[in-house]
């Protein structure tokens, strides 16, 4: 992706959550030079990749396959593995009309993908097999709003603003909008997503950025480089 694709959906992400009553913390506006001043002050942020996150998967087609993502707070895997502490995080997401974020799941994480606004959030779900592998011909169960709902294989639910579903491990699915942009909460136990994200075909979770002007923010893909 293009430096200047990604300054251009970090406004309009900014613009649309602050339509839906959303405000993002203090460290959204940080600039790269303000993240170099701080990075003692923000390790948290840092080591948790909090912040700012947008990917092609690696595809090159952002607007048919592709997705925003702003972590607001995560924990770290030690703290899973202790059984205390900051076992959970929060995303803001946004899906676009139409915008596929592909099939996946994940070993660990267990989320609630909340409608908080927008059009319609469609969601295609499918079980797993004994080993947690994606499962054709295998269907679930799922909460939603905390009733049990169950599904059958690549069955697409569809979530009105306000109306959410909680994925454990094991449950594939893929979500697009439907009618429109949809803003996106997810709540969830750690977030990992260099090793937990399992997609179903061979595609890339982060995007090769082409640097054709200075980012307005950092992503959290940045922080590697920019902040040594």
């Amino acid at each position: 992706m293009k430096r200047s694709e990604i300054n251009r959906i970090m406004a309009e992400a900014d613009e649309m959550i602050r339509a839906h009553g959303f405000a993002l913390p203090p460290f959204a506006r940080w600039s790269p030079e303000d993240f170099r001043a701080r990075a003692a002050e923000a390790r948290h942020v840092i080591d948790t990749r909090c912040g700012w996150d947008i990917t092609d998967y690696g595809a090159g087609r952002y607007d048919e396959m592709g997705l925003f993502l702003f972590t607001l707070r995560n924990g770290k895997p030690e703290d899973l593995s202790r059984g205390k502490g900051m076992c959970y995080a929060e995303k803001l997401l946004i899906s676009k009309e139409d915008q596929l974020s592909p099939m996946h799941t994940h070993h660990i994480k267990a989320e609630d993908i909340i409608n908080r606004g927008g059009a319609t959030l469609v969601i295609e779900l499918h079980g797993s097999d004994d080993e947690g592998n994606f499962a054709e011909d295998r269907g679930g169960v799922v909460m939603c709003d905390g009733v049990a709902r169950p599904y059958g294989p690549g069955e697409k639910l569809r979530f009105a603003p306000g109306e959410s579903v909680t994925l454990m491990p094991g449950d594939w699915h893929a979500f697009w909008g439907e009618g429109g942009d949809v803003l996106i909460g997810e709540v969830s136990t750690v977030n990992d997503d260099e090793t937990d994200n399992i997609f179903r075909e061979p595609i890339g979770r982060f995007s090769t950025i082409e640097e054709d002007e200075a980012p307005t923010h950092l992503l959290v893909s940045d922080y590697a480089d920019w902040l040594r």
